[in-house]
């Protein structure tokens, strides 16, 4: 394949990929925004291994068929549930992979020649440097956060002394050192440090972030990887790299600032480890006593309601329960009772989670709507079901300037007349904050769990 032709057929795939995104965007046509950028990867893959600069086929087929292997069987393997953690420790992938891809560039750079040749090996000298860092930052913090998603690291901030300033000087230090590099033309000693820096820093960055911002984290570290994509490309001087990695980087950058509006946080503040964000928690509060109820019940409550809200958390992917909530759903408004479905931008530990679960169940779009949607309707709703929902319905938000998720916009289920809450026990949630609703006069536990319950109701019903 000669070098134009395989241009031309980056330029198509940048447009798939374009094509992609967009289709992305709603639920309706989230389907075909796969199938495009399915069509734009394999146009590019073809395009790339029998282009002009493509050598030692055999090896790149046998990485290939090893890379396509264990993605299928762990797309096949994988449940919703951990989704968050699988797409951050492929965050750590791209992150390495700038990593490597800029040693390699240092240890073989390209030959410049002309006017300018001495201004090229400069700017490749500062995209080696760069591309290294932000790999490198990517790559420890996405390691983090798959811990923290896992459960094998504390959802907890780390609180180092003098954090933030840590960071300033990790940022300080890796500028002076990518500035010895490029005057003492490429010093290895430069790259190592600040390549031990960096991942000192990832590592650090993300752990500073407690567990109620994880859903930023990810879509935070989705930007870097593709930032870092982007940084590969300039040292491959690969045209659709760099398209890719900036689409990737400016999306997940953009959705991550939404995202941050939503929660009422600084953007600035949750990149930079939760600046600002020292709180005390008192764990001395006494709510008083909580109400349970039994699935009759709450099945006898759901008709005599004429209108029920459902608002669905991480415990209600953890449990499979999308299922039965379907069920429930239909049988409610072929009774005539107005059933809808109130999610929050970070319900689950991914952006969309949510949304992504109740599509599979096949809950029509048309009832799910966002917080801001629904937020002014809980005064008129009869029931409100929290399904394995906490942090995302927690008063304290609104009322306990102390709490670590204060200023937080939450469902305000509070305001409806009835709530049942669905839970295994009173553990707090992923932020380990207590939540108030619990123990309010209007508000009803249902212990166990929640697809058992579900089930349970479904069948009074």
């Amino acid at each position: 394949m000669s070098a134009g032709l395989a241009q031309a057929a980056y330029i198509v795939a940048a447009l798939f990929f374009i094509l992609s995104l967009a289709g992305l965007s709603k639920q309706t046509s989230a389907r075909s925004g796969n199938y495009f950028g399915i069509a734009g990867m394999s146009i590019a893959l073809i395009a790339t291994i029998f282009g002009p600069y493509a050598e030692g086929l055999s090896w790149i087929f046998i990485a290939m068929v090893i890379g396509a292997a264990i993605g299928i069987y762990y797309a096949k393997r994988v449940e919703m549930t951990e989704m968050p953690e699988l797409v951050a420790i492929l965050h750590s992938f791209v992150g390495m992979a700038a990593v490597l891809v800029g040693y390699n560039s240092y240890l073989e750079p390209p030959v410049y020649a002309g006017e300018f040749a001495q201004t090229e090996h400069v700017i490749h000298m500062v995209e080696v440097f760069l591309g290294v860092f932000i790999g490198a930052v990517t790559f420890t913090g996405s390691i983090v956060a798959f811990g923290k998603l896992r459960g094998i690291i504390s959802s907890s901030p780390l609180n180092l002394p003098h954090k933030h300033k840590m960071n300033l000087a990790a940022v300080v230090i890796s500028t002076l050192l990518m500035v010895y590099f490029v005057k003492a033309d490429g010093s290895m000693f430069a790259l190592l440090v600040m390549t031990l820096i960096a991942f000192a820093f990832g590592y650090h960055l993300v752990a500073s972030i407690g567990g109620a911002d994880m859903p930023v984290v990810v879509s935070m570290l989705n930007s870097y990887s593709g930032w870092a994509a982007a940084a590969a490309g300039f040292m491959l001087a690969n045209d659709l790299l760099i398209v890719t990695g900036a689409l990737v980087g400016s999306s997940g950058a953009i959705l991550s600032y939404i995202m941050c509006k939503a929660m009422n946080r600084s953007f600035i503040s949750v990149i930079a480890g939760g600046f600002g964000q020292e709180v005390s928690v008192s764990s001395d509060v006494e709510y008083g006593e909580h109400r349970e109820v039994s699935a009759d019940e709450v099945a006898e409550m759901l008709k005599d309601s004429r209108s029920v809200i459902i608002t669905p958390g991480y415990g209600m992917a953890v449990a499979q329960a999308q299922y039965p909530v379907h069920e429930i759903t239909e049988k409610l408004r072929a009774k005539g009772v107005d059933v809808r479905f109130g999610i929050h931008p970070v319900a689950g530990r991914l952006p969309g989670h949510m949304n992504v679960l109740l599509a599979e169940a096949k809950v029509p779009y048309d009832i799910v709507l966002e917080m801001d949607e629904i937020n002014d309707d809980f005064p008129e709703t009869d029931t409100v079901l929290v399904i394995g929902a906490n942090d995302t319905v927690n008063p304290a938000a609104m009322e306990d300037p102390n709490s670590p998720i204060a200023g937080m916009p939450v469902l305000e289920v509070w305001n409806a007349k009835n709530v049942i809450v669905f839970k295994r026990s009173m553990n707090t949630g992923y932020a380990g904050v207590q939540n108030p609703l619990f123990f309010k006069d209007n508000t009803a536990m249902l212990f166990g769990d929640a697809k058992e319950s579900v089930d349970a109701i479904s069948k009074a019903i």
